[in-house]
């Protein structure tokens, strides 16, 4: 048995340690407003990319701040009463990337939508528009300045509205959307479910965004965390303004705002995972107050989890029932 972090009896109890600022859930209720206030301006424009069963477009929306999001849509040919859904999120820099590996929710008669996070691998823009350094790190960016500019509350905001707007669409019946996605994906389904709990289910693993300060104290901030030891390094490396750092990072923890989710969830735990440690993944599942199941994989680290994606497809399509 892999002995990475913590026991596994330390592990269910454990609910993290980065700080949650005071104003979590006035910011966070402020945000949805700015958000609720956009008009989306949708524009579908139909793919190149053909399916026998499914009609398939690019969609754009704009999020807060202005910012034209992009989603892949594929919506079922034959939708006699409305459908369900799903959205999906995509990993740390890369894209919602082919339409192929999608087709088997459209093919079971779901919708889906799948995101490109602004200013990561796919087509959705980045406006900027901050202090600091935009060199590179979406988890730092904003971090000086103002709180309510904070790039990844941006990105939880885009996955929630998209959620909304899937939910508004007369193909679709909103009390069926399921959300998934692992790594940052994971990560971004828990802030889907938490700013839109409307969410029926969710399927995820080893959310990335979670607990930052566990990560920092088990000195893994290197591959996708790499970002905070380089913001120390440039910016404040007597560490003078460290307590600081991490609870303007609560306010984009998805740990803290994992008990908002309503959703039924089904959660992949990679048990010797030394990019998202499996701590800061029970940090996000055990506040998790909905019905909720996590499987253990013990011998994975942060890689494809055997038979779990089959796992979730099942999961979801219960909604057929």
């Amino acid at each position: 048995m892999p002995v990475l972090d913590m026991s596994v009896e330390e592990l269910k109890k454990y609910r993290g340690v980065n700080p949650r600022p005071e104003d979590f859930d006035n910011y966070w209720d402020r945000a949805v407003e700015e958000m609720r206030s956009v008009d989306p301006k949708i524009e579908l424009v139909r793919a190149q990319f053909r399916a026998p069963f499914a009609e398939c477009f690019h969609m754009y929306y704009t999020g807060v701040r202005g910012a034209r999001i992009h989603a892949k849509l594929i919506l079922p040919k034959e939708i006699n009463k409305p459908a369900p859904a799903v959205v999906m999120f995509h990993g740390y820099t890369d894209s919602s990337r082919w339409w192929n590996d999608k087709l088997q929710y459209a093919a079971a008669g779901f919708a889906v939508a799948a995101m490109d996070c602004r200013g990561q691998g796919g087509l959705s823009e980045d406006v900027g528009g901050v202090k600091g350094t935009t060199m590179n790190g979406h988890i730092i960016r904003g971090l000086d300045g103002e709180k309510d500019d904070l790039l990844m509350r941006h990105i939880f905001l885009d996955t929630a509205q998209l959620a909304g707007l899937m939910m508004d669409m007369p193909q679709i019946d909103e009390s069926r959307v399921c959300a998934t996605g692992g790594s940052q994906g994971g990560g971004l389904t828990i802030a889907c479910a938490a700013l839109e709990p409307r969410i029926n289910r969710i399927g995820l693993n080893y959310p990335f965004l979670s607990d930052y300060k566990r990560v920092w104290d088990m000195d893994l901030a290197i591959d996708a965390y790499a970002e905070l030891r380089t913001y120390f390094r440039l910016f404040d490396p007597l560490h003078q303004r460290e307590e600081q750092c991490f609870t303007r990072l609560g306010y984009i923890d998805v740990h803290h705002l994992a008990a908002r989710i309503r959703a039924r969830t089904l959660f992949g735990v990679s048990m010797s995972d030394t990019v998202c440690p499996p701590s800061t993944q029970f940090a996000a599942y055990n506040n998790i107050g909905a019905e909720k199941e996590a499987m253990l994989f013990w011998d994975y680290g942060h890689e494809d989890l055997p038979g779990f994606s089959d796992r979730i497809y099942q999961f979801f399509l219960e909604l057929l029932q």
